[in-house]
Formats: structure tokens, sequence, C-alpha cells
């Protein structure tokens, strides 16, 4: 749980600190890039992190991936400019993916089937206190200390988890495999350069040029060309980095694929909720983040009972239920009121958390469940990959709908030179005596009409995930039992 908490809490808290950041280094027009180089990085490395798992054990890169972590921490409070910043970040990030994959893998070792919705749940708690004590303790070091101290705080909480991880975990002694393992150094390039290409043009369309700019064509090109460069080195190595089987296995790939919409469906409320509280409703960001942050309330307790619906229905009928719930919660946000109450969206993010805490636990356990140990770490990674690529998608895909909507509000707007993307809109709405009352409202109505549609497109997402499960995911997953001295 500590070494997830590194990962967890590495948004949030640096999210609060721009300002200062930027104040103190410069490079405004490529902050953005904090969050990028650190995301790309996670989302590129958890299939690689996967195999090593599965050939080298999951001790060994988790320790990797905790101390490449605290290195990127501690040259990220070195920094002596925006360029270092970013590269640093990207340091964070190649151990963040470590981090993320690895756990989710542990904890499906360490416990058996019926007591992994209890550890998962925990699991999920670390996120749910990141969501909220991650902005807090980031505003208060920023505000009372200095930025640095943000990455200087990850050594002792990450020197604490690698302590532990030594000393008290012992992966049973598997049988030595009759030949060397082989890694797959060309396919990991391949997966590698393939997943930055994509989502560089997934995170700069639309925000660095123009989605139809030659710059974004031809990422997405060379992306394309790299993928298919990529199925032909790992259908030729003998232990390819992403095995096919991972898709031909009918339960992986459904949960894969439903996964992947729900992190499509995950931008609106994480990226586009916060926004409207605070453009719509006229919230501050600390009120706004509250908005958002009960939807980690509901999730931990949900998915820590979900295993009293799935042992009695199966993984398949809970995630459906869990995700047809949540189909009608986002279809319930564009029938708020305007400009209603902040309980009224807190309390549809309460029930969203509820329902995919419903949703994710039994597939993420399920899908576990259906691999032995030697697979397990790459079926994990297979999951978590396609629901960061999801979230990268949904970013730039509901970007798109935002603007494009909010463009076609203003066109009869009443006043002249009215900002005409989403981040611009908020910008101009903090300052309210810039505009005439009538040109705020009408851009408050803007924002609104923008945010609904994005809430629909997330229930197009939500019903993409109930698809993938009623046509691909069998009725009963072949849950595979595992003997318990087998067991870390």
């Amino acid at each position: 749980m500590l070494g997830m908490a590194l990962a967890a809490i590495d948004g949030t808290i640096v999210s609060t600190a721009v300002p200062q950041i930027v104040g103190d280094l410069g490079g405004f027009a490529v902050f953005s890039w904090l969050f990028s180089g650190y995301l790309l990085a996670v989302t590129v490395t958890l299939p690689v992190y996967g195999k090593l798992s599965d050939t080298f054990g999951r001790k060994p890169v988790l320790i990797a991936g905790i101390i490449l972590f605290l290195v990127g921490s501690l040259l990220c409070a070195l920094a002596w400019n925006m360029g270092a910043l970013i590269a640093f970040r990207i340091v964070q990030g190649l151990g963040g993916g470590a981090l993320q994959g690895t756990v989710q893998t542990i904890a499906a070792d360490l416990y058996p089937l019926k007591e992994r919705p209890r550890i998962q749940a925990k699991l999920s708690t670390v996120w749910a206190t990141s969501a909220v004590a991650g902005p807090v303790v980031g505003g208060l070091l920023a505000g009372y200390a200095d930025w640095r101290w943000i990455f200087l705080i990850n050594l002792p909480v990450g020197a604490i988890a690698l302590w532990l991880v030594v000393r008290h975990l012992h992966e049973p002694a598997r049988p030595r495999p009759k030949t060397r393992p082989r890694i797959d150094w060309a396919g990991a390039l391949a997966v590698f350069a393939t997943g930055t290409l994509l989502l560089t043009a997934l995170v700069q369309g639309g925000v660095a040029w123009p989605w139809l700019s030659a710059p974004s064509l031809g990422l997405f090109a060379a992306s394309a060309a790299l993928a298919a460069l990529t199925v032909v080195i790992e259908r030729r190595a003998a232990e390819p980095i992403i095995p096919g089987w991972v898709w031909r296995r009918r339960t992986i790939a459904s949960v894969n694929l439903a996964l992947g919409a729900m992190g499509l469906l995950m931008v609106a409320p994480t990226v586009f909720l916060p926004t409207y509280a605070q453009s719509v409703l006229g919230l501050g960001p600390i009120a706004a983040g509250f908005v958002l942050s009960v939807m980690t309330l509901s999730w931990p307790v949900s998915a820590a009972l979900s295993d009293r619906v799935y042992n009695r229905i199966g993984f398949r009928l809970t995630a459906i239920i869990g995700m047809s719930a949540a189909l009608l919660v986002l279809l319930a946000f564009p029938l708020l009121p305007y400009p209603g109450e902040p309980w009224q969206p807190a309390l549809i993010m309460l029930l969203l958390g509820a329902a995919l805490g419903l949703f994710q636990l039994p597939l993420i356990v399920g899908v576990q469940s259906t691999v032995g140990w030697a697979e397990r770490g790459t079926t994990t990674a297979s999951v978590l990959f396609c629901r960061q690529v999801g979230q990268s998608v949904g970013a730039a895909v509901f970007g798109a709908v935002a603007n494009g909507v909010l463009a076609a509000r203003l066109l009869d707007a009443p006043a002249p030179g009215l900002p005409g993307d989403l981040d611009a809109v908020a910008h101009t709405l903090e300052d309210p005596g810039a505009l005439s009352a009538a040109a705020t409202d009408h851009l408050r109505r803007a924002v609104d009409a923008a945010v609904d549609h994005v809430y629909i497109g997330a229930a197009g997402a939500a019903a993409l995930a109930l698809l993938a499960l009623v046509v691909l995911a069998p009725r009963r997953f072949p849950v595979i039992t595992e003997p318990e001295d087998r067991r870390p």
C-alpha cells in the first residue's frame, strides 16, 4: 500500500503546485508535459514490467520500480528549469509503471480468491485517500514551504516501502526453466515507441496543434506503422512482451475492452467535473475538488462488498449490473437543473463511484483468477494498459466534443471576443468583473451544455463496456485454483 501510495498521490499533489513551479522555473507553454510525460512513461512501460514480473518474479521488479521512482523524485526536486523537470518526471513515470502493475499482481499472488476483495478494497482506499489528501498536502507545501518538497516527501515514504518489501515479501521458489529466459528487447522497444507516439498524438492533438495538422497526422501514421511492426516482432519472438493469448482468450480480451471503455468514461468526472463545478456552480478549487472526491468514498465500499454479489451470480453478471447502473447515472447528469446546487453533482458522483466499484473490482479479480502465476503479471498489465489508453483516448475525444459544443454555443454570444475553448472560458469566469452579467451567464450556460455532452459521450462509453461483456465475455470465468503452498 505504501508503494501504491507513491504512484497514487503523485498526480494530485503536483497539480496544486503548478503556479509556484511555473513562477520559479518558467516554461508555462510546456508545463502540461509535467503530467503528459509522466502518463506516457507509466502507460507504455506497463506491458514491459508485466512480462518481466512473470519472468523474474514480482519482488525484483517492484524493488526496481520503487528505486527508480525515488531517483526520479530526487532529481525533480533538484530540477533547474522546466525542461529538466519534465525529463525527471518521465524518470518518475518509468518507476510508476512498475508500481501500478506489480502491486496489483502481488495482491492476487498473496491472497486466495475469497480474500482478494478485501485487499483490493484496501488498495482502493489508497487512491481515495490520495485524491483527497493530495491537493491539500500539495497546496500546503507549495504555499508555506517550497514546491520541491512535493517531490522530496516521496523519499521517506518510498524508503519505508522499500525496506518493508525487501524484508517481508518472500516469494515461493518456482521451478527453474529448462532454458534461460530471453527478454524480448526488440518487442519492448517497439511497444514503448508505439505507445509513446500514439499517446503523444492523443495528448497534444487539439492542444499544441490542430487535429488535422501535419504533426498530428504524422504522429498517427507513424504510430500505426510502428503498431504493425510491433505485431510482426511479437509474433516472431520466443517470449513476447505482449503475447497473442492476451487477445485470443475471450475472458482477457473482453475485460481489456471493458476496462478500456471505463478509462474512456472516467475522463468525464475527473477532467470536466471540476471545470463544471467552478465555472457553472461558482465554487472555488477546493470545494470543486470535494464534489469530485465523494466518488472516491463510495468506490472502495462498493468494491469491498462486491464479493457478496459475484460469489452468488458470477463476475460477468456483477460487472454488467455495475456498468448498467453507471450508464443510468451518467445519463442523469445532463438532467441536472441550471445552475443547480453543489449537492446534486456530488450525489451523482457518489452513485457513480458505487456503480464503478461494483464493475471494476470483479473484472480485475476475475481475470487474475483465470491465469496461473506465470501469466498473471502480463494479464494484469494488459488490463491496466488498456484502461490507461482509454483515458488518453477519452481526454482527446471528449476535449474535442466539449470545445466543439462550446464554439457552437458562442456563435450567438451577447458580447464579441469571448474565448473559444473550455480552459480559456474557465479562466475568464474566474474574474467576475471582466464580463457583463449577460455575457457571464451565456458563458456559464455554454460550459454547462459542453459538459452535458461529455457526460452523454461517457454514457456511450459505458454502453461499449456493456457490449464487450455481453458479446465477448463467457458466462462463467474459467477460474484456476492455485494450491496454498504456492502462495508467497
